[in-house]
C-alpha cells in the first residue's frame, strides 16, 4: 500500500491510497481519481516528504525514537491523541454491528423507520455517502481503517 498526497488543478489537497505506484497510474489514466472536494480529475502528486516507518523488525540500526509522522517525530501530546481516537473508535465498534457493502441500505431502512436504530458500520462509495448526507442521514468516515471482520484470522 502507499499514500500519496494529492492536488487537483483547483488547488485542494488530499491523500490517496494506492496498492502500488502502477495502481495510481492506471486508475489516473482511466480516470478515476477524483478531488473528493470538487470532484475535478485534474489531480497529480503533490511533493511530500517521505515517511520514516517504526522499527518492525527489532533491529537496532534502523530504530526511531517512536512512532513517525512524514519525516517528524511525533510529539508525546499528538501520539496520546491519537491513541486515544484509535481506542475510542475500537470501543465504538465494539458497539456496532459490521454490515459491510450493505451500509447505505441499512442507514436508510433505519432513518426511514423500516429497521430499528442501531449502531452499525461498513462501506459506502463517496456518491452512497454524499446521498445519505442530502437525505439528512447522518453519517461519518472512520478515522482510522477496519477490516473486514469476516476475513480477519
Amino acid at each position: 500500500m502507499i499514500v500519496y498526497d494529492l492536488h487537483c488543478e483547483k488547488g485542494h489537497r488530499f491523500e490517496g491510497w494506492f496498492g502500488s505506484s502502477a495502481d495510481f497510474e492506471n486508475q489516473q489514466m482511466r480516470r478515476l481519481v477524483q478531488c473528493p472536494h470538487c470532484g475535478s480529475e485534474g489531480v497529480t502528486k503533490a511533493p511530500m516528504a517521505p515517511a520514516v516507518s517504526a522499527n518492525v523488525r527489532g533491529d537496532p540500526q534502523s530504530a526511531t525514537d517512536g512512532p513517525q509522522l512524514s519525516n517528524l517525530p511525533m510529539s508525546p501530546a499528538v501520539e496520546k491523541a491519537l491513541k486515544q481516537l484509535v481506542k475510542a473508535q475500537a470501543e465504538a465498534l465494539k458497539q456496532s454491528t459490521y454490515v459491510g457493502d450493505r451500509f447505505a441500505d441499512e442507514a436508510r431502512s433505519q432513518h426511514y423507520g423500516e429497521k430499528e436504530e442501531a449502531p452499525i458500520y461498513g462501506n459506502a462509495t463517496r456518491k452512497e455517502a454524499a446521498d445519505l448526507a442530502a437525505e439528512g442521514i447522518a453519517v461519518a468516515p472512520l478515522l482510522f481503517a477496519v477490516a473486514d471482520p469476516d476475513k480477519v484470522n
